[in-house]
This record gives structure tokens, sequence and C-alpha cells, in this order.
């Protein structure tokens, strides 16, 4: 049942269930950024390391995911200028540029990427919600880590090992979260 209901509404994301308007588009886009900015709250400082562990890499997938690429950059897009511009809601309550703002970038895009992936229905089962989650911290990271080597003056190895490694098996619960929500929300709607 549930495969013959992906096959009937494979192009939308979770968001598109609800009624179409703008007014619908920019509520879902200023709360996406909104659940960013909170979720990057969840700030925990990791020993070596200047950049903390947050719930902001998994807002912004979730928000990719749910939203749609084209909705979840924008909400991405508003939460980094609206940081910027010095609303204080990135990791820990800061705003600006720091050493770990590249993760931001890696986020606008990696909310586009997981946003895409989710409208070909790769939010609809645990499998394939694992790998679009996976891909989506992949992206964040490419973008991350080479931005902290070069905004932090390291190498290489040693960004890898400050902003890459210690992070792991926290986005892989992460991911894990997200391979359980997002497919169940499906299956219950699915089955109204």
């Amino acid at each position: 049942m549930s495969t013959a209901a992906a096959t009937v509404r494979p192009r939308e994301v979770l968001a598109d269930l609800l009624p179409a308007s703008r007014v619908r588009d920019v509520a879902l886009v200023l709360g996406g950024a909104a659940l960013t900015g909170l979720a990057a709250q969840i700030s925990v400082p990791v020993p070596g390391s200047p950049v903390p562990v947050t719930g902001q890499t998994f807002a912004a997938l979730l928000v990719g995911t749910t939203l749609g690429a084209s909705r979840g950059l924008a909400s991405l897009v508003l939460y980094a200028l609206a940081g910027l511009a010095g609303v204080p809601w990135f990791a820990g309550g800061s705003s600006g540029v720091s050493v770990s703002f590249g993760y931001i970038l890696g986020m606008l895009l990696a909310s586009t990427v997981v946003g895409a992936l989710a409208r070909r229905g790769a939010d609809r089962s645990v499998l394939r919600m694992a790998g679009t989650m996976l891909l989506g911290e992949a992206v964040i990271y490419a973008v991350g880590v080479p931005y902290l080597a070069y905004a932090a003056d390291m190498s290489a190895s040693t960004a890898v090992a400050a902003g890459l490694t210690p992070f792991l098996i926290g986005d892989a619960l992460k991911a894990a979260l997200a391979m359980g929500v997002l497919p169940t929300a499906w299956k219950l709607i699915d089955k109204r």
C-alpha cells in the first residue's frame, strides 16, 4: 500500500500536503529559518575544536527534506543572512562570520540537495532516508572542513581532526532519528 501511495505522489514533500498559497510558503520559509536558529542553541563544546556539536545540522537537513529544495534553500539563506546581520541565532547565540561559518554555507547546499532528493521520494523509506541524510552531512563537511582549515589557519588533517571526526557519531544518531521520523510520517499520512 505504501509503495502505491509513494508512486501516486512522487514529487511531493511533506510541506506540499498543506494547502498551497504564498502565505503558506512564506510561513514555511520563516519557520524553517526559526527552527534552524532554535536548534543551533543546542550547542555542546567539543574539546580541541572551535566547532560545537549542535542541533543546527539536523534542523537544516530536516528543513530541506520536509520543505523541498527551493523552500529549504530559502529558509537557510534567511537563517544565514539574519545571522550575518546580527541575529544571535548561530551556535550558542552567536552571529556574524566565524571559523565555523563554512558549515552554515554547507547547510545551504545540503538543504537543497536533500530537498531535491525528497522530491524524488528519498524521504519515504528508511534506507533511502539514511542515504539522503548521510549525503547531506557529507555536503556540509565538504564545505565546512575546508573553510575551517582556511579560516582557522589549520592544516587539512588538523581541520579533519577538529571539524569532522568528533562529529561522526552524533551525525549517525541524527541520521537515525531522521530515518525513523520522515518515513513514519509518510506511512501515517498514507493510512489516512
